[in-house]
């Protein structure tokens, strides 16, 4: 494959050859060095002063290189400082000829951890030392070449043991014929070598991942599902080949009524096969469950236009830098995260906030990485690339929740941990009792049992029950737009009775804009609206927001001496003298009367408007009245939480008649009002101690505590990222309503996981006394190692498709 090289970190020295570049056509991977050539002096005619990096492959003068190195003899360029220090990191890197591999390894660096201990954490694939899992690589990709091939090993695997178990199983069900057909068409003594022939391949080739794992637990003391595998189909296939070869070293006890030793070549193969089976569902649901982080990776830009120098140049994704200047074109998906610096158009945001109406977009305005340009071209400036844009956070968060680990899931890792060591007491005592008290011949019925309950006893459905549930739970709240960070966020959701909520931000849409202003006598209203966007410009407050965004075709005067106040407000000195800006309590501390601004101060928080105050000195300046709209989904999510029977309380800095009329209007019976930052995370504190599950729901920086302090913190998407850093769960769009489907959503998958549970305890509950031979005095019924190998998968089955059945859409 040809395509044009660009430097990623090319300096100021390299840009003179970018020109020259975008003009040349396509170049060639293969660095000259790896043809023997010299990169100077051996060129082709039509490239005689050019040479190539070979770190970032860019095309540069030899004269204009920014550094060089003599590497064994052969002197090599670089058209910068950074790419040289990449290529002394590690030289035979970049001069190695590269390979497509045909396996597709990740990229270098990918980390691997296990999707049942994600405390497993290694640079390299391989099984988990615990379970005996397959490694996954931490970040998802949607590489086409990245295929499973563990999936298409085990299938390859299953085949393969299923055409040579089918004719072994036939052979041994032929036996319980009254003629014994079989036996006629053979010499005698063919059969046992015929199935020994059969059966070698599939339990030590088509079985060997199996038993490597089985082995590996053994060798770190960490028995686990694969234990009991090998130990039961080793026991099975190893006695019979002794049986086959030399079967005069058994007693009578283990000859059947013909006088001869039975062999269990079958019992091997089936079982072996049936667990191959059983890690092929399970490894085609694993990737379902992976559909939601497919699904969002598949919403990524593939290339973009770098302008530079007015020159375009299509470049890979992540060949973007932050500062970089992007061409977006119409129909085309926004590469990163950024600000329009050019032009105008109308973006569709829907995969982030779910409104399907495009949005316009201006100069100044953010721009989302993956969402699509609609209409018209426009430059923009990248601020957020590679792992930093929301796209990128999304997938991360999901990733690390369908690995996350919940409360009910470490009981049943502690159950696990004991279960193993205790079903091998529990066949070695099954071996005994048949021994002592059982029917001739004792040895066999005694061995054949015992293995019996070694398979049956897989604790294969139990270690599958909760992270199915957590994997397809996490991955459906992700396709509705609700970002849940771990497990334990998923569990305790279901639990919450109190709901704490911001009021800017979250029950309203963060977009506040100024309505009126006041003057105090001897000030106009531009003197007020200047003086507050000159202070306010350097606060990311929403509120402050609104009074730079109503001077913006204004020059605002020079600031100096800028101080805030947590909750209170700010004051700055324009021109040597200093005015303060900020709420009430602030003007009233200062000493400052307001008496003039009564009515309008009234009038506007009657509407539930916020008012903030301007002072000049030791005077009242004037006011601002500034209004953020109720979200039109706010009141009826408000509704649905409280018919859930959940204690809806609204926090917020405003002051008590602003909050009045807002939490009359949505219907909140508790309130505070006039609270600080600091007060809200006590507050949640407080309803932490009488008891209450609390979930908080914030969007700023000032919610993080509470937020944090919190059972379950709820960020909303469209605020900072530090609330969504100390946030449980994100919602998307910033929808409430959200809330009630991801409490809806914990009930399902908690519950889901509960059945699970139970379908994992009473299957091996009841399953091991019969495979032990519980019912033979009764009923003379035994269990086969082949019927507990089928038993065994199917509970596995049972639970991942009892899993699988959470894709259903939850909610709104």
């Amino acid at each position: 494959m040809k395509h044009e090289h660009h430097c990623d970190s090319c300096e100021a020295e390299a840009k003179e050859t970018q020109k020259q570049e975008s003009l040349e056509s396509h170049h060639h991977h293969d660095h000259a060095g790896h043809h023997g050539h010299s990169h100077h002096s051996h060129d082709h005619s039509d490239h005689t002063n050019k040479v190539k990096d070979p770190v970032c492959g860019m095309t540069i003068d030899p004269a204009k290189a920014a550094a060089k190195q003599v590497y064994k003899g052969e002197t090599i360029r670089f058209c910068s400082l950074n790419c040289e220090k990449k290529f002394l990191a590690d030289p035979e890197a970049y001069l190695q000829p590269k390979i497509a591999s045909p396996k597709a390894p990740a990229p270098k660096g990918t980390m691997y951890t296990c999707p049942m201990h994600p405390e497993i954490l290694q640079d390299h694939p391989g099984d988990c030392p615990k379970c005996g899992m397959a490694l996954e690589p931490v970040m998802p990709s949607l590489d086409a070449d990245q295929e499973n091939h563990e999936l298409k090993d085990m299938k390859r695997r299953f085949w393969l043991s299923t055409l040579l178990t089918l004719p072994l199983f036939a052979m041994s069900m032929s036996d319980m014929l009254p003629s014994k057909p079989l036996h006629h068409l053979f010499p005698q003594g063919w059969l046992g070598w015929i199935q020994a022939a059969l059966a070698t391949p599939v339990t030590l080739w088509a079985g060997f991942p199996l038993l490597a794992k089985a082995w590996r637990s053994l060798k770190n003391l960490s028995p686990n599902m694969f234990t009991l595998i090998g130990l039961g189909t080793l026991s099975a296939y190893f006695f019979s080949v002794v049986a086959l070869i030399f079967p005069g070293l058994f007693p009578a006890d283990f000859r059947g009524h013909s006088g001869k030793v039975d062999l269990y070549f079958e019992a091997a193969a089936v079982i072996t096969t049936l667990v191959l089976l059983g890690q092929v569902l399970e490894l085609m649901a694993r990737d379902s469950t992976g559909g939601a982080i497919k699904a969002l990776l598949g919403l990524r830009a593939v290339n973009a236009h770098r302008v530079t120098a007015g020159e375009e140049q299509d470049i890979p994704l992540e060949h973007v830098h932050k500062g970089d200047i992007l061409r977006v074109r119409p129909g085309e998906k926004i590469p990163v995260d950024g600000v329009m610096t050019e032009g105008a158009s109308h973006v569709d945001e829907s995969m982030i906030t779910g409104e399907s109406l495009p949005v316009e977009k201006h100069i100044g305005d953010s721009v989302t990485g993956s969402t699509l340009n609609a209409t018209g071209s426009f430059l923009m400036r990248a601020e957020r690339v590679g792992q930093e844009t929301l796209l990128s956070q999304i997938v991360q968060m999901v990733a690390t929740a369908q690995r996350s680990r919940s409360p009910m899931q470490r009981l049943a890792d502690k159950v696990s941990a004991w279960f193993v060591p205790a079903v091998v007491i529990v066949a070695i005592l099954t071996f005994a009792i048949w021994t002592i008290f059982g029917p001739e011949p004792r040895l066999a019925y005694a061995f054949v049992n015992a293995v019996a309950v070694l398979i049956i006893a897989c604790p294969c459905a139990l270690g599958l029950a909760t992270p199915m549930s957590i994997m397809v739970g996490v991955g459906n709240a992700a396709r509705q737009g609700i970002l849940i960070k771990d497990a334990e966020a998923l569990e305790t959701l279901g639990k919450v009775d109190t709901l704490v909520v911001d009021k800017t931000g979250t029950l309203t849409e963060g977009k506040p804009s100024v309505v009126e202003i006041f003057a105090a006598s001897g000030f106009t209203k531009d003197n007020v609206l200047k003086a507050a966007a000159a202070i306010e410009k350097s606060s990311e407050h929403p509120l402050a927001r609104a009074v730079v965004a109503a001077a913006k075709n204004m020059t605002l005067p020079d600031v100096t001496d800028f101080q805030s106040t947590t909750g209170s407000g700010v004051t700055a000195r324009i021109d040597g003298k200093e005015y303060s800006i900020g709420n009430e309590k602030m003007i009233l501390r200062k000493g400052i009367a307001t008496a003039q601004a009564d009515q309008f101060v009234s009038e506007h928080r009657s509407r539930g408007e916020t008012v903030i105050f301007l002072a000049f000195e030791s005077i009242l300046a004037g006011m601002i009245a500034i209004a953020d709209k109720i979200k039109p989904t706010t009141k009826a999510a408000i509704a649905e939480l409280r018919a859930q029977g959940i204690q809806v309380v609204m926090l917020t800095g405003d002051n008590q008649a602003t909050a009045r009329a807002i939490a009359t209007e949505l219907g909140i019976d508790d309130f505070k009002a006039d609270v600080k930052p600091d007060d809200k995370a006590a507050y949640v504190q407080k309803l932490i101690r009488e008891g209450k599950t609390v979930a908080m729901a914030g969007d700023g920086i000032n919610d993080a505590p509470a937020l944090a302090q919190a059972h379950v913190g709820i960020a909303m998407g469209t605020g900072t990222d530090v609330a969504m850093e100390s946030a449980g769960v994100t919602l998307v769009k910033g929808d409430l309503s959200k809330i009630a489907t991801a409490r809806t959503l914990s009930k399902r998958v908690m519950g889901n996981i509960k059945q699970n549970l139970f379908f994992a305890f009473v299957y091996n509950f009841l399953g091991i006394p019969v495979a032990a031979g519980i019912l033979y005095p009764f009923f003379g019924v035994l269990l086969s190692p082949m019927l507990a190998a089928a038993a065994m998968s199917l509970s596995s089955v049972s639970v991942i498709v009892n899993a699988l059945r959470l894709r259903k859409r939850t909610g709104s």
